[in-house]
């Protein structure tokens, strides 16, 4: 077996295929690893019959409470029976000795996923003004599901979340500390400016938690209609605006990092909306108060810098499968001292230092 493929146990799997999952032949399994994920190791599983997506975490230095298999499976399940676009969703183990790790099985959506300049640079200006709506539109159709109405009431704890999520963030960074990533004084200094300055949160939605471009699908003929959300694993209940400011980091600035993490920044010199716009569509879309926007935008850079000081331990560790993670040591530095500078010139008290 190849070591892109020393996350699956095939022998084991294709028996549980074969009494877990709908449609699975009972024969044997081939697979291949999925490009374009950092985090989560992402497989299409095939048999006889048909082609399948699985879900396991990453191989090595896995933080507590990140990768969490049953939580992606519980959220992409209930969103079924919603408006929001997501992989159907077919069984979910947690018992670790059919493959060393808790994971999961979907469908595998007809789709396209644009992950970085080269796809961008196919866009016409039309795709680009068509693809931006829709994400804005998707993430506010996210952000209105009733949580409690799709069985989701005991999914997170939407009381002082973003106070939760520094504290949750800076334990992280710890961790990843520990595990041999080299110290970045900035991120401590935002940990703590950052809780200094929490804002109050408007009112409890499901959380994606790692909401772009590249963690859509798009319809193979039709790059304006998203015809799947991915990457479900930092998913909660709480703070919409944290979505929102995450998403606005990959929306153009501070390009040379967001790209590095996520295959390419996106510009407006494609015809993709601007900022401005986006903050415009989501506010009409959804309602909510925006005059904090600044802190969950900083809270992003912050959490980004940590989620792939993450990968770069484990990239240390020898434990990353493909390619892509040579500099994200690098992206560490430039993420989290951008957001310093950004907090040193802020009006919101607390965030200047």
């Amino acid at each position: 077996m190849s070591d892109e493929l020393d996350g699956l146990d095939l022998e084991r799997l294709a028996t549980y295929f074969a009494e877990h999952v709908p449609g699975a032949s009972g024969g044997p399994l081939n697979a291949r690893l999925i490009s374009g994920g950092k985090s989560n190791l992402t497989y299409a599983v095939e048999d006889a019959a048909n082609t399948y997506v699985l879900r396991r975490p990453p191989l090595g230095h896995v933080q507590p409470t990140a990768h969490d298999m049953s939580r992606e499976y519980t959220v992409i399940n209930a969103l079924g029976s919603t408006d929001v676009p997501v992989p159907k969703a077919y069984a979910f183990c947690d018992d670790t000795t059919v493959n060393g790790a808790p994971f999961y099985v979907m469908e595998l959506v007809d789709g396209q996923i644009a992950r970085d300049a080269n796809d961008l640079a196919t866009f016409s200006a039309d795709d680009a003004r068509r693809c931006s709506e829709a994400l804005v539109d998707v993430l506010a159709s996210i952000h209105a599901v009733d949580w409690q109405k799709v069985g989701l009431g005991s999914f997170g704890r939407p009381d002082g979340f973003m106070a939760r999520q520094v504290r949750r963030w800076n334990q992280q960074w710890e961790g990843s500390k520990e595990a041999g990533c080299p110290d970045v004084p900035a991120i401590t200094e935002l940990a703590r400016r950052l809780s200094a300055s929490v804002p109050e949160s408007p009112a409890a939605t499901i959380v994606h938690g790692d909401y772009r471009l590249d963690n859509t699908m798009l319809a193979p003929d039709d790059r304006g209609r998203i015809v799947a959300v991915l990457d479900w694993e930092m998913s909660t209940l709480g703070d919409p605006l944290a979505d929102l400011g995450l998403f606005l980091l990959y929306w153009g600035r501070d390009e040379s990092s967001a790209a590095a993490v996520a295959g390419a920044a996106i510009t407006t010199d494609a015809g993709f909306l601007s900022r401005e716009k986006i903050v415009e569509r989501y506010a009409t879309a959804t309602g909510i108060d925006l005059h904090a926007l600044e802190w969950y935008e900083i809270f992003a850079s912050y959490k980004l810098a940590i989620i792939v000081a993450g990968i770069h331990a484990r990239f240390l560790l020898g434990m990353t499968r493909g390619s892509g993670f040579e500099g994200m040591g690098i992206v560490v530095q430039q993420l989290s001292n951008t957001a310093l500078e950004r907090a040193n010139a802020s009006t919101i008290r607390g965030l200047a230092g």
